[in-house]
């Protein structure tokens, strides 16, 4: 029984470890391969022509993008696990919170992949009228905001940033890990949401973004998560 605990400590801890850097992969195709995510602030027209471009690669890549984060699933429940016997409706509100960042964010992602595929195909066909194109913007712009910017960027991450309070809150108040993997996820949380002030100036133009707040965020994430697989592993 302690052999089998020890091995899934492991598991688990390879799956905070490895993941957060799985996930930089399509990342960075994107990067190289559609200016992602830059040409986000491009016109919708922009958009659609260079994501029909990049033909069915791209489309695989924001696939694989989307679903590269599932199995934290399993690191969020082990997680649970190892925090529920002192804190027990805390532990169960963070991990659905985790769980279900994941599945906003998977949303917001998948997008690309059944739905702007869609779009932009209409947008590029030489025998779509000037009013189609002008409907496919519109729809464009609609499903980008709401199932890109509200679903996988604000509730997505914003929920991320819950669970990761308060993960970081009980590692904290039980020991349960070293004390400065607490402080750290919790100062990563509150880099994290600042970044959430770049949405909100989208719609509200007296809202300023604060520069480099979601890459600073991001990579602090990525960094604590690193650091909580590892002691993960530690403790087996």
């Amino acid at each position: 029984m302690q052999n089998q605990s020890i091995k899934m400590n492991r598991y688990m801890g390879m799956i905070f470890i490895m993941i957060p850097f799985l996930i930089q992969i399509p990342y960075t195709m994107l990067i190289v391969n559609f200016q992602y995510p830059d040409i986000l602030r491009l016109p919708s027209g922009t958009i659609l022509t260079e994501f029909q471009k990049g033909g069915s690669f791209l489309v695989w890549t924001w696939w694989f993008f989307g679903i590269s984060g599932l199995p934290l699933l399993f690191g969020y429940l082990h997680l649970y696990q190892i925090t529920k016997k002192n804190n027990p409706l805390l532990s169960l509100a963070a991990v659905m919170f985790g769980i279900v960042s994941l599945f906003f964010q998977l949303i917001g992602l998948l997008r690309w992949v059944f739905v702007v595929p869609i779009l932009a195909n209409l947008y590029s066909d030489p025998l779509s009228s000037d009013i189609v194109k002008d409907a496919v913007l519109v729809n464009f712009q609609t499903i980008h905001h709401l199932f890109g910017v509200l679903i996988g960027e604000h509730l997505g991450q914003l929920f991320t940033i819950f669970w990761m309070g308060m993960v970081s809150f009980m590692i904290w108040k039980d020991q349960v890990f070293p004390k400065w993997n607490a402080i750290f996820g919790m100062v990563s949380s509150l880099v994290y949401i600042f970044a959430q002030w770049e949405l909100f100036a989208i719609v509200i133009p007296e809202v300023k973004e604060i520069p480099l707040a979601g890459l600073l965020g991001s990579l602090c994430w990525l960094l604590w998560m690193v650091s909580l697989g590892i002691q993960i592993i530690k403790k087996s």
